[in-house]
């Protein structure tokens, strides 16, 4: 498995407001311990591309890790091509708390922030 702190901009920054959201959600009662948030692209959304994320515990050959004040983000490698050096951000405001990536490659985005395009 590859691991975070590689060269050039195949990495994934985490904000200090992700990385709280991370540590939270990983040790809320009823957690599976050792959990982290996996980020993931799917094809969909309105825009062509859709962010995805969810707590996991489960790890595969391709992932690379990438930590921050103790929070863990797993991202696969073929994600990561998408992804390579966007910032995970946590966002609290009118219209909700939701995970936000600011994504370097996104050529246009949907208005929800959920999907992109290249």
């Amino acid at each position: 498995m590859a691991e975070g702190g590689m060269a050039g901009t195949r990495q994934l920054l985490i904000s200090e407001s992700a990385a709280r959201r991370i540590r939270k959600a990983a040790t809320a009662e009823g957690a599976v311990v050792g959990a982290f948030l996996r980020v993931g692209v799917s094809g969909g959304g309105c825009s062509g591309f859709q962010y995805n994320f969810e707590l996991s515990t489960e790890r595969h050959e391709d992932d690379h890790a990438f930590e921050r004040d103790g929070a863990t983000v797993v991202i696969d490698d073929t994600s990561l091509d998408l992804l390579a050096g966007a910032e995970l951000d946590f966002v609290e405001d009118l219209s909700g708390a939701q995970f936000h990536m600011r994504n370097p490659n996104a050529s246009s985005s949907c208005g929800c922030g959920m999907s992109f395009s290249i």
